[in-house]
């Protein structure tokens, strides 16, 4: 139980660290138009992006997939602001099946992005061959689950305090905020080590 503990709060950690905020951004971008009477969808989504996560920890672990650490590092923002610039361009418009699927199979692979972005770091911290890695991984992608529904679940109560006390309609809230996400992202993807020859 011990050893659960450990994997589980690295992947605590690895979401709600205050140095490394793109996956809090991520999860804000993809929270945002959504309300507490959403909740199945937006657990969906965020089920899938751990899906995608683990995923590409696999793939890395078996040493399926390698990808470069500063391609990767371009790729993650560049994920965060796609999110908030699709929240700004549907902002107030009626949700029709064939996007919400879409936004299902992009939060899927915006999942193994992210998962590739901290491959090198999870093989680091475990030793022993790649079958011997699979169920710390497992556990490490239950931390993960945990803290982005704390995430998901923060970002549905300031919204509703938003949108009830302050009188904002969903859809200033959900353009402000993408508004935020991508002012704090353009930075990151100008400033990616990918651009220093």
């Amino acid at each position: 139980m011990s050893e659960f503990w450990i994997y589980f709060q690295i992947g605590l950690k690895h979401v709600l660290d205050i140095h490394a905020y793109d996956h809090v951004l991520f999860l804000i971008a993809l929270a945002i138009p959504f309300s507490f009477k959403d909740w199945k969808r937006i657990v969906l989504l965020v089920t899938l992006f751990t899906i995608g996560h683990t995923m590409a920890l696999l793939l890395s672990v078996f040493g399926i997939i390698a990808i470069k650490v500063n391609v990767v590092e371009l790729l993650i923002p560049i994920t965060i602001l796609i999110t908030a610039l699709f929240n700004l361009f549907t902002a107030g418009k009626s949700s029709k099946q064939e996007s919400i699927n879409l936004v299902f199979f992009i939060t899927l692979f915006f999942g193994i992005i992210h998962g590739l972005g901290f491959s090198n770091y999870f093989k680091s911290i475990l030793g022993g061959d790649a079958t011997a890695q699979v169920l710390p991984l497992l556990e490490f992608a239950l931390g993960i689950e945990a803290a982005q529904i704390v995430v998901v679940f923060v970002v549905l109560i300031l919204s509703y305090i938003v949108q009830t006390v302050f009188r904002f309609s969903k859809r200033d809230w959900t353009l402000v905020m993408s508004a935020f996400i991508i002012g704090v992202v353009i930075p990151m993807i100008v400033e990616s080590e990918i651009w220093i020859r």
